[in-house]
Parts: C-alpha cells; structure tokens; sequence
C-alpha cells in the first residue's frame, strides 16, 4: 500500500491534514434522533456529551438539531435554531478551541452559525437540494462542506429506493454538484455517500464494497455508519446493539481510504483508526 498523501481542509484558518483519519463525534440536540442514546436535551447533558467527545479523541464536534432519521418530523428554522443555540452557545463557552461543524440542510441556519458562533464546517445531508441558495452560501463563507448523496427527503427516503446503477448514478450526482460549488468559488469539499439515505440493505453494502472508487474525485470522503440499520437489519437487534458492527465497518471503510468517521461512539473509532493507520506504516515500509 503506497503511502498516503496529503489532503487538507482549512479549518477556521488552520489546515487540517486529512491523511490521518479523523473522528467526528455526533453531538445531538433532538428528542427524536434514531439512536436514543444520542439524545441530548438539557444543559448538563450537552456539556457532558461534549468533554466526552474530546476526552475520547474526536478532532470534530458535529452538532445537530434536526432528526434526519427515516420519517422524523418535519421542524421550523426557527425551532432548528433555537435548539442549535442552546448547544453551540455551551460549547463556545466550554470548549472554544474545538472545530465545530453543524448538520444543517438550510442556509439561513449555516450561516447564522458561522457569523454568530464561528462554526467551522458545514455538513448538509441534502447537498444542497433542500435549500437552493446552500451552494451560494458555503461558497460565501468560506468554509468546508460536507454534501451527502440521499435519494429524496428524510420523509420520503426509504420509501422503495431504486437505482439502475447505484456507483454510477452517486458518482455523476457528486461530479455534477462538485462542479457547480467549483463554479461558485467553494474550495473544501468533502463527500459523503449517505449510507442509509435512500439506499437499500444491498446498496449500502455494494457502497461499501466500493468505497475506494470515491478517491476518483480527490476530495475528502466522510463516512457515517454509525449503529445503521445496515448493521442490526442484517445481524439482528438494534441500534444499541450495533457497536460491535459499526466498528467493523468503520475498519473496513478506513481501510478503504476513509478520511472522516461521523460516529456516536468515539473511543472506538479513534482505535479503529489508530490500528488500521498502524497496519498501513507496517504496509508501506515493506515495500
């Protein structure tokens, strides 16, 4: 295995060197998220949550307040933000060095997190396809973003997802949206394939399967399996069973060329990326 070269994102003015596999940790400010374990609702749970994602190694905080889960409820900006503040406000005060991206598909609330709480990172689950002025608006900013592959909405996602080819059809989605943020001036993108959204059992497994093809694109890719119903639908249970089987996937998809692991359960992931980095070195020098 050749050794892997540099790829950097600029984070807040400092460059973030993506070679190295870095862990996000899943910080939720929603009563309905699909893994309840996620949830967090008062002060002195979101605090809690948050030293915990640092303490166990994540380098990135990425905060939500809209369940994107299969059916959620729909909810106002308004009520988005309102939750967000919350958050980011305690976030700011306890952890102000702390890369922070924010899961939002709307514009106005990306951008009133960048101006209004120094928000780093931008991570939109609809690429852009649920508010038409995000391209526009990262692109002003500045900063990186995140766009995910999802076939319709979260309401309307699993509802008989079909392809005629799947890598094909994510691939020409991605170069098409690539293209069009190039166009605007947008610089730090990272893609995201949308395990789960809008995909069957089988599609995500063949993403899987696939996931070395992304690095076509030489950009950043983000990877979010965490406690899926791609894991429990085919080993049984749960997601609060499904950290055994999160790991195993966060390992094979490092191992096929990974650069970010969207997780709920850090310490994990941070191994997992500790191992796989140390088999690559093993890998390189016998070359």
């Amino acid at each position: 295995m050749k050794p892997v070269s540099p790829i950097y994102i600029n984070v807040k003015g400092r460059l973030l060197d993506l070679a190295t596999p870095q862990v996000m940790g899943i910080l939720n400010v929603t009563p309905d998220s699909f893994y309840s374990g996620s949830r967090m609702q008062t002060e002195e749970e979101i605090a809690a949550r948050a030293r915990q994602i640092i303490d166990e190694g994540a380098s990135i905080i990425d905060i939500g307040a809209y369940s994107s889960r299969p059916n959620a409820e729909h909810i106002s900006a308004e009520e988005e933000m309102r939750r967000l503040r919350t958050g980011l406000e305690i976030l700011n005060r306890n952890h102000p060095d702390a890369i922070v991206s924010v899961d939002t598909f709307r514009a106005d609330v990306a951008e009133q997190c960048v101006k209004e709480y120094g928000v780093a990172i931008i991570n939109d689950i609809a690429a852009g396809e649920m508010d038409d002025r995000m391209f526009h608006t990262v692109a002003e900013l500045g900063v990186p973003y995140i766009m995910m592959h999802m076939q319709g909405t979260p309401q309307s996602m699993q509802k008989e997802p079909h392809y005629d080819n799947l890598i094909k059809e994510v691939f020409l989605y991605f170069a098409r949206k690539v293209q069009q943020l190039r166009d605007l001036g947008a610089k730090d993108i990272i893609l995201d394939p949308g395990f789960g959204f809008g995909k069957t059992l089988e599609h995500n497994y063949e993403l899987m399967a696939h996931l070395e093809e992304f690095s076509i694109f030489e950009l950043p890719v983000l990877v979010g399996v965490s406690r899926k119903s791609m894991i429990y639908k085919l080993l049984g249970g749960t997601p609060q069973d499904s950290l055994n089987g999160t790991t195993i996937l966060d390992t094979v998809a490092l191992m096929k060329g990974a650069h970010i692991l969207r997780v709920h359960d850090v310490r994990e992931a941070v191994e997992a990326v500790q191992i796989t980095e140390k088999i690559k070195k093993e890998s390189s020098y016998s070359k």
